[in-house]
């Protein structure tokens, strides 16, 4: 039976909705797909330096000094090198020597608290240092993590050290990076967490937001200037002491 020219007009346009209904769904799928594919090759790099922002490190929340003897329990690694100060410590006497400054703590530096015990500083005569106790080559020394004034326990510890290894925390770092941390080094492409594993603490040079900025790392004595494009070093120099004791 023919058709009159009216419902082949219908049938016609019928058709081509059809037509295009199909090839955009044919258009989604292939976009869909690549859009996946380009997912899955973003660089590794990117997905580790993502990947830091899922770390939540352990922390012991002491209050007093029962709770802050946690820190006995297993080793601990310092968070900000050259940062705290550490003191002689007298085990006969129980007294601190805070005239005599040993040194200060090392980036990473995995130490065995001992102890967790009290002293008054000749400088704050009002209110007792909190003190974590620990040897280095058999000698004793403390290094202050709170202070206790009346009964008040006020202890930031859990700001000094890391009570699990780091090495298994960021395990997702490259061994490269990890070399150049334990050789206590900047490189280019370190983001700021890693160069700070490696250098201790910095202070920042004017302003500036994480990741993108300059900061000035004391390093032991041996100052390094590094600067982060998009939290990349992308310039690593030396600089001179005098920067660092006016920053």
């Amino acid at each position: 039976m023919a058709m009159d020219p009216e419902s082949r007009k219908k049938l016609q346009i019928l058709l081509l909705l059809a037509i295009v209904v199909a090839a955009g769904r044919a258009g989604y799928i292939v976009y869909d797909r690549y859009q996946e594919r380009k997912e899955n090759q973003k660089p590794k790099q990117e997905v580790a330096l993502k990947a830091d922002y899922y770390i939540s490190p352990k922390k012991l929340h002491p209050y007093d000094l029962k709770s802050a003897r946690e820190l006995t329990k297993q080793p601990v690694w310092v968070r900000a090198g050259y940062y705290h100060t550490y003191y002689p410590y007298d085990l006969a006497h129980h007294k601190t020597n805070f005239g005599h400054e040993a040194g200060t703590l090392l980036p990473l530096q995995k130490l065995q608290i001992q102890d967790v015990v009290t002293d008054t500083s000749p400088e704050a005569p009002g209110a007792k240092q909190v003190l974590a106790r620990f040897e280095l080559e058999g000698k004793a020394y403390v290094v202050p993590i709170g202070v206790e004034k009346t009964g008040d326990f006020k202890i930031y510890s859990d700001d000094i050290f890391f009570v699990e290894d780091p090495h298994d925390l960021y395990k997702h770092w490259p061994s490269d990076v990890w070399q150049a941390i334990n050789a206590h080094e900047a490189h280019p492409g370190m983001n700021e967490l890693q160069t700070s594993f490696a250098l201790g603490g910095a202070i920042p040079e004017g302003s500036g937001d994480y990741g993108s900025r300059t900061l000035h790392y004391a390093n032991g004595g041996k100052p390094i200037s590094v600067t982060f494009r998009g939290d990349k070093a992308v310039e690593i120099k030396p600089k001179a002491l005098d920067i660092m004791r006016r920053g």
